[in-house]
């Protein structure tokens, strides 16, 4: 099937964009659109100094436009969004399909002191369950949060459920783009499953830091090599996923196999 990434900055409350290249993904047969971190949403900086009325605002009618776009042209979107629940914000990756949305609240947190996400947002701090995980022509995704990639056991939770690629909407900066490529690159080849990575791009300025976003929106093969990227500027990139790849490598390869074994 067709999947795409869509790479931006942030956009605010304007719609003129997504509306823009969901018509050319639709045109080319996309069936599911994915995008990076705090691209709707203001970055996580600047919300903390947002009135949370203007959070909930702004999600809200991105909620609304999603759903709308999502039924219109048939596709499935993959969007993180701050949703706002009883005054307090929550990081979220919203999957909206023509007929349904579905919630994923990120379970692990950047907690850095130049960069605390789990100070902030009210996401809960329990143990850990499987991310989402859903279904579409024929091939299983999972949606993690970018820092989520990090941690092994919410990987045993993919390879539990046999997931052909997995969605990682990101909003990687600083000079972390090596590091970013290589751990993708072995988390799909160790897992023998398709990695869709999104990044945003853009610039946020502030006395201590300059965060800049950098892109490199990529997809990795099963077999852990880099298929396609895109550079440092907004595009749209398409890709084709198979499941029939997915079990060619788990079949070339066998680590599934042998774990199997010993369970």
């Amino acid at each position: 099937m067709k999947a795409a990434v869509l790479q931006l900055p942030a956009i605010g409350m304007s719609t003129t964009k997504l509306y823009h290249y969901i018509r050319i993904a639709n045109k080319r047969g996309v069936k599911l659109l994915l995008l990076g971190e705090y691209l709707l949403n203001s970055f996580f900086k600047e919300l903390e100094t947002t009135p949370i009325a203007m959070i909930k605002e702004q999600s809200d009618h991105h909620i609304k436009v999603l759903k709308e776009l999502a039924k219109q042209y048939a596709i499935t979107l993959v969007v993180p969004l701050v949703i706002v629940k009883r005054k307090q914000p929550y990081k979220t990756v919203v999957k909206v399909a023509p007929n349904s949305v579905s919630y994923y609240h990120q379970q692990i947190l950047i907690d850095y002191t130049h960069w605390n996400e789990e100070k902030f947002f009210a996401n809960d701090v329990v143990t850990l369950r499987t991310p989402m995980v859903f279904n579409l022509d024929g091939l299983k995704f999972a949606v993690m949060g970018g820092f989520e990639l990090h941690f092994d056991d919410l990987w045993f939770f993919t390879s539990l459920k046999n997931v052909d690629c997995v969605l990682l909407p990101t909003v990687s900066t600083f000079e972390s783009h090596q590091r970013w490529r290589e751990l993708i690159k072995s988390r799909a080849f160790t897992h023998n499953c398709y990695i869709l990575r999104a990044n945003r791009i853009g610039e946020f300025q502030e006395k201590t830091y300059d965060w800049r976003f950098y892109g490199d929106s990529l997809l990795a093969s099963p077999n852990g090599e880099i298929e396609d990227s895109l550079a440092d500027t907004e595009e749209l990139m398409i890709v084709d996923i198979s499941h029939l790849r997915v079990k060619e490598a788990r079949r070339s390869w066998g680590f599934k196999e042998a774990l199997n074994k010993r369970l």
